[in-house]
């Protein structure tokens, strides 16, 4: 990074246990797919430096536990975020169910944080259950700054997910 003056950005990383949030950190942080990655316990921390708009960026990215039992303290954990990316995973319905919730816990402090909805899992194609137009209208139910599948086994869409998360957060605060 330059010595431009740098900013730091939480960054929200949620959804159900099992959606794919660590692998995808993974895959973007270090570019490679780990297919078995152990249950967050809570919460779990990465940063990635990134420039937009000539504005050296670090990113926060929290990678929250999905599992029931971590999700009373994750509104606390959601204060100060710019941004979040709720996954549900395209191949298992009730993920995408849950994502209510997610909006819930992610907004708790901050009502009109960008957010973007990500389905995970795309390689799977055989697999997928959730169709786009179902999805399309929790999009605009909740507002939600995009709607993008991903898959962190081929890469696909990864990066464009937070770079597309970044420069918004950028925009809403430093113009």
């Amino acid at each position: 990074m330059s010595s431009k003056r740098s900013y730091l950005f939480k960054v929200l990383t949620s959804g159900d246990g099992g959606v794919g949030k660590t692998t995808l950190l993974h895959r973007y942080i270090e570019g490679k797919f780990l297919p078995n990655t152990l249950m967050t316990l809570g919460v779990e921390f990465f940063t990635k430096e990134l420039i937009i708009d000539d504005f050296d960026i670090v990113l926060q990215l929290w990678d929250f536990g999905g599992q029931s039992q971590f999700r009373f303290m994750l509104e606390r954990y959601s204060m100060g975020a710019k941004g979040a990316l709720i996954l549900f995973d395209l191949t298992r319905y009730i993920t995408f169910e849950n994502v209510e919730e997610w909006v819930h816990i992610c907004t708790k402090h901050n009502p009109g944080l960008p957010i973007i909805l990500v389905g995970s899992k795309l390689d799977l194609a055989e697999e997928i259950v959730i169709k786009d137009d179902i999805v399309e209208e929790v999009k605009e139910q909740f507002n939600f700054l995009d709607y993008i599948k991903v898959s962190s086994k081929t890469g696909e869409n990864v990066e464009e997910i937070f770079k597309k998360l970044a420069k918004i957060v950028v925009e809403r605060e430093l113009y």
